[in-house]
């Protein structure tokens, strides 16, 4: 049966949940690579390896929370168990930029990783069967999107209320500041964990439950197999890793940015806000258009305006010390087509990831209301591929970094850069995020998953 519609509030309720996943994908991406380097006095090498050794855990761990997913909605027609972990994820949150004041350099790093890997954990057993739910419905392909779409304007308000606030509050730079950053962004991170468990019991009663095949095996390795042999869900994944690794390098680097080269660390809430304000509208328009081109086509339009755009941000960035309000204005307008492109790449991606899940469910079943024996772990392959990406941005804008020679500092009073390092920063913003989405859609093209129903 796919004639069901969920109404608006069941859907609100449940897109509410991506309100705090925005939070805490923003807050971590955005400012604790700047918080360790410029901060904490962690070499910025190090601090790159802080944040990616951690994602070491979230490679092996969302695929087997994705299989456990299957096996509790098999014995309890429900997915919502490992989702109550959601409510602690706050509390990492705090602990994470809450760093002891004799802690500085490696023992810093050491206990920020700590603290990530708890919270990636936390956050890994709400986001997969979060995310799962989609694929459960008894609903059509558009249904999918429209369900996407509502997530994607919550989840919108999660980034951007976390990304002006968060570096708006941690403006100060001490340490105190970004505690107290932390722990009044962790509330909403636990009240949105809190309502999106009602709005998933809504949603599956308003639109039916479809359990994964009973007859399934229970092996995550099974699992991973089946969905490593599935082309489309491949090159869908090898896309999205790519798109996920330039998005969250863009975030790691837009500190750094406005600091060393606009001088203005200010910028950096107001540059977010221009960034995802225009994404929260930008959803219903890319679901409407999806329906004449189709979403493999809106993917691959959004994909290409973010890496134009990544080069367009050259001049106005390279003029930020010459030309002054000129290049705010000419980076302004740039970063605001990003984010409409950014709204797309979330849209699409994420929709095409439950269409994937239900082609394997029908080509197996031959049946639209067969539930796909593997769309947990289907479901853990996709988030440990954006947890790599999250870890992998920042990483990459570390290297260049250090091979540039950046100087760290502690206190939040930034030290003085050589000319090289600069330069680091700026083709690291630019250049190399470009190349990276060229290679996202490079990947992209090659996904023949999209149909017309």
């Amino acid at each position: 049966m796919t004639g069901r519609r969920a109404g608006r509030r069941t859907l609100t309720l449940y897109a509410t949940g991506s309100v705090g996943m925005g939070v805490w994908v923003t807050v971590p991406g955005l400012l604790l690579l700047y918080f360790l380097t410029d901060v904490l006095g962690v070499p910025a090498a190090l601090a790159g390896l802080a944040l990616l050794l951690p994602k070491i855990v979230d490679i092996v761990v969302h695929p087997l929370l994705g299989s456990r997913s299957d096996r509790q909605a098999r014995a309890h027609g429900h997915r919502r168990g490992m989702m109550r972990t959601g409510l602690l994820l706050g509390l990492a949150m705090a602990a994470m930029f809450t760093v002891p004041a004799e802690l500085t350099g490696a023992p810093a790093a050491l206990w920020v990783g700590g603290w990530l890997v708890v919270g990636n954990l936390l956050f890994a057993a709400f986001q997969v069967p979060y995310l799962t739910t989609p694929s459960d419905l008894l609903v059509g392909y558009h249904e999918r999107t429209r369900v996407f779409m509502f997530r994607m304007a919550l989840l919108t308000i999660g980034l951007l209320g976390a990304g002006v606030a968060a570096p708006a509050l941690a403006a100060g730079g001490g340490r105190g500041d970004y505690t107290r950053m932390a722990l009044l962004l962790a509330v909403a991170t636990t009240a949105s964990a809190a309502v999106a468990l009602r709005g998933v019991r809504r949603l599956t009663d308003a639109c039916g439950f479809r359990p994964p095949d009973p007859r399934a095996g229970h092996s995550t390795l099974a699992d991973l197999r089946i969905a490593r042999q599935d082309r489309n869900f491949r090159t869908l994944v090898a896309s999205y890793l790519f798109t996920g690794t330039t998005t969250h390098l863009f975030l790691a680097a837009l500190p750094y940015v406005t600091q060393h080269l606009f001088h203005n660390a200010k910028l950096t809430a107001l540059f977010m806000g221009l960034f995802l304000g225009p994404a929260m509208f930008a959803g219903p328009a890319w679901t409407a258009w999806s329906r004449r081109i189709g979403k493999q086509r809106g993917l691959l339009i959004s994909q290409a305006v973010f890496a134009a755009g990544s080069l367009a941000l050259l001049p106005g960035a390279k003029a930020a010390g010459t030309a002054g309000a000129a290049g705010v204005a000419l980076t302004a307008v740039v970063v605001m087509a990003m984010g409409i492109a950014f709204s797309g790449l979330q849209l699409f991606a994420f929709s095409m990831l439950s269409d994937a899940v239900n082609a394997a469910g029908s080509s197996k079943a031959g049946s639209s209301k067969a539930g796909s024996s593997t769309a947990g772990a289907y479901t853990g392959v996709w988030t440990a591929t954006e947890a790599t990406g999250t870890a992998v941005g920042p990483y990459l804008y570390s290297a260049v970094l250090a091979l540039g020679g950046f100087a760290s500092s502690t206190g939040g009073h930034p030290a003085a850069q050589s000319a090289t390092a600069l330069d680091a920063l700026l083709l690291g913003f630019t250049a190399l995020p470009a190349a990276l989405m060229a290679v996202a859609l490079w990947f992209q093209r090659r996904c023949t998953l999209d149909r017309t129903p």
